[in-house]
């Protein structure tokens, strides 16, 4: 080998050496960016830990959740009790209105003697008073 051989194999060898360092640098940075990275990975788990060992928020939810349906059935009971314990008698103004045409009794009444009987008061009130009797049973 001539030596213009050896010194070109010799500014080679340097290149590489010194792109070895280069590499072993970025190798150093590297390395320290996943330890980096390793350590808040690891705060990340712990976290997850700690909240996995709390209660979770899906049993809270499935609590509120039955503790709704609860509420719910017991406000559907309370309004079927509500509504079974209506009013079942006749309000005053009715009751005289029945008494007037001396059909006081629990039997049906003709139309003609109701409207006959109900002339005197506004078109509102005959209408309230004919939904009232209807409510009762007493016309159709």
């Amino acid at each position: 080998m001539n030596e213009e051989m050896v010194q070109q194999l010799m500014a080679t060898a340097e290149r590489l050496a010194t792109a070895a360092e280069s590499l072993d640098r970025v190798l150093g940075r590297l390395d320290a960016q996943q330890e980096s990275l390793n350590a808040k990975v690891d705060q990340i788990v712990a976290s997850v830990d700690e909240r996995a060992a709390e209660p979770s928020g899906d049993e809270t939810a499935r609590q509120l959740q039955e503790r709704v349906a609860e509420l719910e059935k017991s406000n559907a009971e309370l309004k079927a009790q509500a509504s079974r314990m209506m009013r079942k008698t006749l309000p005053p103004m009715v009751s005289a209105i029945l008494a007037k045409s001396e059909e006081a009794g629990g039997e049906k009444i003709e139309k003609e003697v109701l409207n006959k009987t109900l002339q005197s008061l506004s078109v509102e009130q005959r209408i309230a008073v004919k939904a009232e009797l209807a409510r009762a049973g007493v016309i159709e």
